[in-house]
């Protein structure tokens, strides 16, 4: 783990996982959702800025950063949905601010429209929310996943380090592709990096994305122009499909917008925070 990096310092027991979070700054409560393959530490930075205005939750999923990777415990999206309802429950926050990105959009509308979660807003950042979604390389690993898991460390790293790449539109540097590397390189890293994949399915965005419209709270929709894993023209499709929802669309950004346009990505977020 690199010195910007941020170490999780609370852990959350549920349902035999251990999920890793921290909670940075005081004021008005934000949670920050990542997707995959990433963690928490992508949202760090911004974490670190908006914690002097609020009070910033950050997690990692299980199965995901520096919470638990245990065989054979699911870590699907319906999983994850209801852990995040449970954990905002545990936290007592009331009605938080959330942030959510790829895999962790998802998340956060399942909570909601399915556990009950209540949000006082939230930003949905190149989510995961429309079908069809999951590429070749999904589909490949789902037939293949033990085949994909037991291959040498050496070709494990060189596969995830392009894969990846990808999301990028402007390049990542060595120390962020290092950061985003970090928690799959282990031998159970290794193993829950192609589990995560081979447990994407696209029935647990099909059981809530017809329910859009019921969404009673204010949304924004940011996205990378140049987004390659999840295309632009999603974003206008997610915001017509919300009530009122605001649309950003971010010029020279893939889908690690994180990198490619942090300060764009910044002052959209701060932007929408302050209106409340």
């Amino acid at each position: 783990m690199g010195n910007d990096d941020l170490q999780l310092s609370q852990t959350f027991e549920w349902r035999g996982r251990s999920v890793a979070w921290d909670r940075l700054g005081a004021g008005e409560p934000v949670v920050m959702c990542h997707g995959t393959p990433w963690s928490a530490q992508l949202w760090a930075p911004f974490a670190r800025a908006l914690s002097r205005e609020y009070s910033v939750y950050l997690w990692d999923m299980p199965g995901y950063g520096q919470s638990s990777k245990h065989a054979g415990q699911a870590v699907d999206l319906g999983t994850q949905g209801e852990l995040l309802a449970d954990l905002l429950a545990q936290w007592e926050l009331g009605r938080p601010h959330v942030v959510a990105h790829d895999y962790g959009g998802a998340v956060a509308l399942r909570a909601n429209l399915l556990h009950g979660a209540e949000y006082a807003s939230l930003a949905l950042v190149d989510v995961v929310a429309l079908r069809p979604w999951g590429s070749d390389f999904f589909r490949l690993v789902a037939a293949n996943a033990d085949v994909f898991a037991a291959q040498p460390a050496v070709v494990h790293r060189g596969a995830l380090e392009s894969y990846i790449a990808t999301a990028s539109h402007r390049g990542l540097t060595r120390a962020q592709l290092d950061t985003l590397t970090e928690p799959w390189l282990s031998v159970d890293g290794q193993r829950a990096f192609y589990q995560q994949i081979a447990e994407a399915d696209v029935r647990h965005t099909d059981e809530v994305q017809d329910r859009y419209a019921e969404l009673d709270l204010p949304v924004k929709v940011i996205w990378g122009a140049e987004d390659t894993w999840i295309p632009a023209d999603r974003a206008s499709k997610l915001a017509e499909a919300i009530p009122g929802a605001v649309l950003d669309i971010i010029p020279g950004a893939g889908h690690l917008i994180q990198y490619d346009a942090p300060v764009e990505l910044a002052i959209s977020l701060h932007r929408w925070l302050t209106r409340f």
